[in-house]
């Protein structure tokens, strides 16, 4: 005699317990793969990231090929009210397939009106500016709620600390200098042994203006919070566009990753520091700690030096052998 149907199908099923068994091996399973995928795709957008390192280096090197030097950090001489200081990122738009981009203006021009489009200009996302890693990958927004700028996650070497003093005019000891276009003859520590790039993160926080300083490097990360000044909350490396040390720029004046905290309003911030913004104050010198940081585990960020190649340095780096990196000319030896 045959079974009914229904009892057949009664028999195949699984039971409860067998359901919960099977949900906890998928659960134990997933939880088991699912760091190794998040491994695996950050290991790809730090390849990803270190390619548009090589990119950008390529690029200022072209840049030099062309017009015998490489671009200024910012070029601070006013020549027309309309003048303003475009970074050296900007200046290399056409060596990064984005020509179309920069025939449509000159560096003559106020970057804040040049428009692209129905947008500004300097609210354009370049690509090639901003890592994979990128926590906030967005559009900046301002007062009037508008679209005025984007982000960027590399930046020029200005150098260990001293960015320009204006009584003098004499630029800091970077790679990239205020309205000093340095040639490779200029590098006499040696184009390999030299910095051009490193990782930056967006949207950090800063102290700006607050023009206290002097020549001597911070010995630690906690002196920056008594030099203070404007508080940023999270405005810092949001403007490709703009040549200024806390935008486009990094120095060496701590290692890569270096926890720079202080506290304002109760919370504490990882800072950067730009004592005295080019054209806020001309009698003034312009010091800077903006760190080099990424999104990367492990604590590394990818850096191209002068001669276009590129490594990922860790925050175990020496302090000193990172602030000798960072110097064109400070007659180091560096072991390789």
């Amino acid at each position: 005699m045959f079974e009914p149907r229904s009892a057949l199908a009664a028999r195949r099923a699984f039971t409860l317990v067998e359901l919960l068994v099977v949900i906890a091996i998928i659960g134990v399973l997933v939880a088991l793969l699912l760091p190794a995928i998040q491994a695996a795709r950050e290991a790809a957008r730090r390849m990803s990231c270190a390619n548009n390192v090589k990119q950008l280096s390529l690029a200022m090197l072209n840049h030099e090929s062309a017009l015998k030097r490489f671009p200024p950090s910012i070029d601070t001489t006013v020549r027309t009210a309309s003048h303003y200081r475009w970074s050296a990122q900007a200046r290399i738009l056409p060596y990064i397939e984005q020509s179309g981009l920069a025939e449509g203006f000159d560096f003559d021009q106020d970057y804040h009106i040049v428009m692209l489009g129905d947008q500004l200009l300097k609210a354009t996302r370049i690509a090639a500016l901003i890592c994979p890693s990128e926590a906030r990958d967005e559009q900046r927004f301002g007062d009037t709620g508008a679209p005025s700028d984007y982000l960027l996650n590399y930046a020029v070497n200005c150098g260990t600390w001293k960015v320009l003093d204006p009584a003098t005019n004499t630029p800091g000891d970077g790679a990239f200098a205020p309205s000093v276009g340095f040639e490779a003859r200029q590098f006499s520590d040696g184009m390999s042994n030299t910095l051009m790039l490193a990782e930056v993160r967006g949207w950090a926080p800063y102290y700006r203006d607050g023009k206290q300083g002097t020549d001597a490097i911070p010995a630690d990360p906690s002196e920056i919070c008594t030099l203070a000044g404007n508080f940023k909350k999270d405005t810092g490396h949001t403007e490709w566009v703009d040549g200024r040390t806390h935008q486009s720029g990094f120095t060496a004046t701590f290692a890569p990753g270096t926890r720079v905290t202080c506290t304002e309003g109760g919370e504490q911030y990882d800072v950067d520091f730009n004592s005295n913004r080019y054209g806020v104050d001309p009698t003034q010198p312009t010091y800077a700690a903006v760190t080099s940081r990424s999104y990367h585990g492990g604590d590394v960020v990818n850096a191209a030096r002068m001669d276009g190649s590129v490594s990922s340095v860790s925050s175990d780096i020496d302090l000193v052998v990172w602030r000798a990196q960072a110097t064109r000319e400070g007659g180091e030896t560096l072991g390789q």
